[in-house]
């Protein structure tokens, strides 16, 4: 009862950040709130389950639950126009899923590519979807306690490298400016010009030949 106390408590802060500006410390936290979701939504569209304790589910018209909402939404559209991306990260990595230290090592390699040469919010997004493309092989292959590792290795490199682009605009609430239509099927918004002009470029990365150990 006293975990469970704690962790509605918790999950109440990291929603009340999202009303005021937020510290480094509550970005890096709803990155990794942001992170769970998105990895468990992914799983469940690959018809898979994760177990993960301190996952509770953004209360309903909360900020939390639509800032995951738009980040879901804009990663179906960035997998729609690149879907080899995304699927069977671990495989095109040339990567084993044994090793915890291989596989967080290789999601930070990819990261640091996709924003060597700046940050945007699509590269955002795709940050989260290789994190759940990961995820994904990492439950197939019976190892959903990397799924863990990854979320934490995701919070990790939100602190190190976006906490102080995402303060600068007022935290994660941002991305919600970067739907300008709600109508299905007019892709009139910043994703198709993101895509235009650095996908070239995640497709390069993914063929990077990353030692094993």
């Amino acid at each position: 009862m006293e975990v469970l106390r704690r962790s509605s408590v918790f999950a109440a802060e990291i929603m009340d950040a999202f009303d005021r500006s937020p510290t480094d410390k509550e970005l890096v936290a709803q990155a990794k709130a942001l992170g769970r979701e998105y990895v468990h939504a992914r799983l469940l569209r690959a018809g898979l389950s994760w177990s993960a304790p301190e996952r509770a589910s953004p209360a309903p018209g909360g900020r939390l639950a639509e800032v995951c909402t738009v980040l879901l939404r804009l990663g179906d559209e960035l997998e729609q126009i690149r879907p080899s991306v995304y699927r069977n990260v671990a495989r095109q990595l040339h990567i084993s899923l044994q090793s915890e230290p291989v596989v967080t090592d290789a999601f930070l390699a990819v990261a640091g590519h996709i924003f060597s040469a700046g940050i945007t919010w699509g590269k955002v997004v795709s940050l989260y979807s290789v994190a759940a493309g990961l995820a994904v092989d990492c439950v197939r292959q019976a190892q959903p306690a990397m799924v863990h590792a990854l979320v934490d290795c995701l919070g990790e490199f939100v602190r190190k490298t976006l906490a102080t682009w995402l303060r600068r605009r007022g935290g994660w609430t941002d991305v919600l400016k970067c739907v300008v239509s709600t109508e299905p099927g007019f892709r009139s918004h910043w994703l198709v010009a993101t895509l235009c002009s650095f996908g070239r470029f995640l497709k390069a990365v993914f063929f990077l030949l990353l030692p094993e150990r």
